[in-house]
């Protein structure tokens, strides 16, 4: 069963699709989606259909940019109710923790985590539909609605240091400069904004700790939707944890605030083990990697916590029934095939 996420996640994909010239009727249609089902922002969709939708249109209309045009035009408002809850918080830190707290209202497969370095933050952010390829879309999309709540909780003068993202710079960088004021970089090894650690500490002048009080004690009675299992948050977790060379059980505990024994029961009980999800959002990640070009075959066994090349060509042919070299030259070849015809992103 798919993973389930707010039908907002979508909103401005109809006047994306308008400006773009494209009929998103067909695309809904072999998505399992409709306009009916979009209209309700609080209305619950399955992540993959969205992320299906995300991608088809891009491909169907060849803009690089769709998820990111998308997030362009990002209030406030469209977190829901958490956003009375964001606005009120003394901190862009305290926000963040709150938007954490509350992903289950917002995106529950969103995972977010603050990397502290010295003068410097990473506030690194994954979109974790379930196994499969990731979505550029998706990501773009999210990092966008990211960077515009960091914007409007410390002011339009904001300018982090970077955007990163680790895939690939489309053809045209002009969405990305309008979008993010700010450096934009491709091919790294995390998606995510880094900023000045001192930009975590800014007060917030709109804050209000009484009405954050009231509205906290409102968000926190309201009906919870189904809750991710133990198998997704562990996912979400790896996806953070992986490139950071964490990914281990003990760490992953110990962000959950459990030792490890209780975190193998848990699991048992869905009838999973944390080997069989690594292995999974490993496989999942070395797609993303194999494709970008720009990382180089040791570079992505690193990526993929391999201690040595010879590895990770084991794991990867175990994988994928061919050695790592064969698997980049037989994609190379698909994606100058599927690249013919297409029209430049605008």
């Amino acid at each position: 069963m798919s993973s389930l996420i707010r039908a907002a996640t979508l909103k401005n994909y109809f006047e994306v699709a308008q400006q773009l010239g494209l009929n998103p009727q067909p695309l809904l249609r072999a998505a399992g989606l409709s306009r009916t089902m979009l209209a309700d922002p609080e209305r619950r969709i399955p992540a993959t259909a969205a992320v299906k939708l995300l991608e088809d249109s891009a491909q169907q209309t060849g803009c690089e940019t769709f998820g990111l045009r998308m997030a362009e035009s990002r209030q406030l408002s469209d977190f829901g109710v958490v956003s009375l809850l964001l606005i009120h918080q003394p901190t862009l830190r305290d926000a963040l923790v709150t938007t954490m707290k509350y992903r289950h209202l917002l995106n529950e497969l969103l995972a977010i985590h603050v990397e502290e370095r010295g003068r410097t933050v990473v506030i690194r952010e994954e979109f974790v539909p379930g196994p499969g390829p990731t979505s550029r879309q998706a990501i773009e999309l999210a990092m966008g609605a990211l960077y515009r709540l960091c914007g409007f909780l410390l002011g339009p003068h904001w300018k982090p240091h970077s955007v990163n993202f680790t895939h690939g710079a489309p053809e045209n960088l002009l969405v990305h400069r309008r979008v993010f004021r700010c450096a934009t970089e491709f091919d790294r090894d995390f998606n995510g904004i880094v900023c000045d650690a001192a930009d975590l500490s800014y007060r917030n002048p709109s804050a209000d700790p009484a009405m954050a009080l009231y509205v906290k004690r409102l968000v926190e009675a309201l009906p919870a939707p189904t809750k991710n299992s133990i198998i997704t948050d562990v996912r979400k977790d790896l996806y953070i944890l992986m490139p950071m060379g964490q990914a281990t059980i003990e760490q992953v505990a110990h962000g959950r605030g459990m030792n490890v024994r209780t975190l193998q029961r848990r699991l048992e009980e869905g009838n999973a083990t944390f080997s069989d999800i690594l292995n999974s959002v490993r496989t999942d990640l070395v797609v993303r990697y194999m494709e970008n070009s720009q990382y180089s075959l040791q570079v992505v066994g690193r990526l993929l916590g391999f201690s040595a090349p010879s590895s990770f060509t084991r794991w990867f042919a175990a994988e994928f029934g061919m050695a790592p070299r064969a698997w980049r030259k037989d994609f190379r070849q698909r994606s100058e095939t599927r690249s013919k015809g297409a029209r430049p992103d605008a």
